[in-house]
This record gives structure tokens, sequence and C-alpha cells, in this order.
């Protein structure tokens, strides 16, 4: 190129370098440096919970090693440590990539995912008719995504269980930061024996939680038992619809997937949850799927987020090279890919929901009951 051209071909590459590099910047800040107060956790953060960085690729290939075989999983011994190894693994991945609410939510034509998270959590609020000053049970709290939001709609005192100790620092940190550490509280504990005493709260829920107990009869056992008589359990169920068929090898698989992705020693069927929880005593006064017409489909979510998924697995591979993030990390994002893969089939199959409603009710006390009490 000559004179001008030459000219004009340096001004557009000094114009496109500028524009890379601002979008270089506006990258960094955005997905590396991140909005921590906003997503919860950082690119440059990510780690493995409890686990010394170390360690986390050793605890990933055993944690997967318990899905070579199904059936290994189910002694109920080893799920509560292979729950927690989960959690240690994914947390802050899930922060950085999903934010505090560790959950799902039916779309909403015109509603933005927060604002679906926002009244899929508050519906607890409503169902429960929980009111300010009442003792609120989170059964499986995770970073306390839902409890704050509860907390705050209904300003009941809710305390929160989860089996993760990562995860108990986080969500105190994430409580103090926004202002609720004087309505939320955080406990570390097994939710299938429950530090509480019997009848001391005015209401429980649990949202995509209890999917990790081994036996759901115990789980539901424990929130009857520190529930009080008359008042209201709460509960999204992951289940299997009545679309799944068990001698279909892809309902089996896709099944299979969702269990491995996510430390389920075995997926229910939405049957069970109901006929368990009255096995318990409760009272079921509501059993429904709320991800059925009219509400949009919840997985469409997943299937938006490939393109990040390819663009910040990119950004962990560079990190793990980089020695900032721990060995090992790749392999659990690249797992939960995976899992989305499989959790989104589940949802256009319909063979799976992880949205399935129970309204459960702890009869009143008997009168020779009562009586004893007043005693």
């Amino acid at each position: 190129m000559e004179g001008g051209g030459m000219e004009v071909w340096m001004t557009w590459g000094m114009f496109w370098g500028v524009v890379g590099a601002m979008g270089a910047g506006a990258y960094y800040v955005v997905v590396l440096a991140g909005a921590a107060e906003t997503k919860g956790k950082r690119a440059v953060d990510l780690g493995g919970g409890s686990i010394a960085r170390g360690q986390v690729k050793s605890n990933y290939q055993k944690y997967a090693s318990f899905f070579e075989k199904p059936k290994q999983i189910e002694g109920k011994q080893e799920v509560p440590k292979l729950v927690d190894t989960f959690y240690n693994l994914v947390t802050d991945i899930y922060e950085w990539g999903w934010g505090q609410s560790f959950h799902f939510s039916p779309a909403i034509p015109g509603k933005s995912h927060k604002d679906e998270t926002r009244m899929h959590e508050e519906r607890v609020v409503d169902l429960l008719g929980a009111k300010p000053g009442q003792k609120v049970l989170d059964v499986g709290c995770g970073v306390g995504g839902p409890m704050r939001a509860i907390a705050k709609y209904s300003q009941s005192h809710v305390t929160g269980i989860t089996i993760n100790d990562y995860q108990v620092a986080r969500a105190r940190s994430h409580n103090k930061k926004a202002g609720l550490d004087k309505l939320c509280e955080v406990v570390c504990g097994n939710f299938l024996h429950m530090p509480f005493q019997e009848s001391s709260f005015d209401g429980a829920y649990s949202i995509e939680a209890t999917c990790h107990a081994p036996d759901l009869k115990d789980v539901y056992a424990e929130v009857y038992r520190v529930l009080k008589p008359g008042h209201l359990y709460v509960t999204y169920e992951w289940v299997t619809t009545p679309e799944f068929r068990a001698d279909n090898a892809e309902h089996v698989e896709v099944i299979h997937g969702i269990e491995h992705g996510d430390a389920l020693p075995g997926l229910r069927s939405y049957k069970q949850v109901g006929d368990i929880a009255k096995e318990v005593g409760f009272e079921v006064l509501e059993d429904r799927d709320l991800a059925l017409p009219p509400a949009k489909p919840w997985w469409t979510r997943l299937k938006m987020g490939r393109l990040a998924y390819y663009r910040n697995h990119l950004v962990i591979a560079l990190l793990s090279f980089l020695g900032i993030a721990p060995q090992g990390v790749v392999d659990v994002h690249e797992m939960l890919f995976k899992t989305a893969l499989h959790l989104t089939r589940g949802g256009e199959t319909g063979i799976f929901t992880p949205m399935h409603l129970l309204v459960l009710r702890k009869p009143e006390a008997a009168p020779e009951a009562a009586a004893a009490e007043a005693q």
C-alpha cells in the first residue's frame, strides 16, 4: 500500500486494536473480575470449596468413580460424604455461572431469570403463610439465595441447614452483606439427623435439595419431627414423571446422567414422593408438577447457555493452565456441561421435572398428646 491507502489501513488497524483492547478489558471485568456481589464468585476465585487445592483433581476422580457402577452409591453411609464432596467441587462454579440460588424455576414470558427465581422462592412464603417473627426451616440451604429472598419477603427468621461447611461460610458471608444476618441463620449438619428440638419450627421448606437423600423417608421424618403440629412443609422435588419408561434406553441414560452430574443416589418417581410423605404421617394438601403447561420450559436457560459454557470453559482452562485455578476444576466444569445436556433432554422428553410441588401438613396433636404437652 502507498500514501493514503497505508494511512487508512493504519487508522482502521488502530481502531480495531482499541476495540479489541476495550473488549478484552470488558471481558476481564465481567467474566474474570466479575460482579462478585451479584454473581457470588469471580472466575479467578474458583476453587474446590473446603478441599485443598492440590486435592481437587483426586477428589473429583473419586467422586466420578462412584458412578462407574450405579449401584455403588446406594449404601446410605456413602451418600452424605459423596454429596459433601460434590458441593465442595461445584459451589464456586455454581455461584460464578448461576448465582446464589442453586435451583430452576418456571419460565415466565416477559420476566427475567432473576425475577423468575425470586417469584419461585416467594411462592414458598405464600404457600406456607409465613409471617414476621415465625421460625422457618430451610432444608438443604446451599449458599442461601432462597433463604435470603424468603426472609426478606416474609420477615420470618429462617434457619438453613447444609452438610457442606464451605457453603455455611459462603451463606453467612452473603447474609451479612445483604444485611439479613439478623433474620438468617446457617447450621452445618445432615438433614437426615438435624440438631433441632421437636416441634420447634412454624414452617419448613426445601428447594431441589432432598433429592440428595439416600432415603427420602428419613429426611421427611426429620422434617415432621421438628415441625410444629398443624404447620406446613413445602418442597420442590426432582422426580421422574409419568412419561418415564424404565425399558427405554434413552430415558435410562438421561436419568443416570442427571444422577451422575448432581450427586443423586437415585431419582424417585412423582408418585413415590407423595406416598412417602403420607407414610411418614403428613397430610398431602397439594401434589403437582409446576413445570407443566401453562408454565414455559424451565430448561430453555440451559440451552441458551451453551455459548457461555464454551467461553467459560476456555477461561477455566486458561486459569488452570496458569495455576490460578486448581487442577481438576476443568473436569468438574465439563461434567456440569454434560449434566446440563441431560437435564435439557429430560425436560424436552418430559421424563424429568425439578419442580414437583408437595404441600404437606403435620396433623394437629391428638387431644391426649396436647394434654401431656401442657403438663
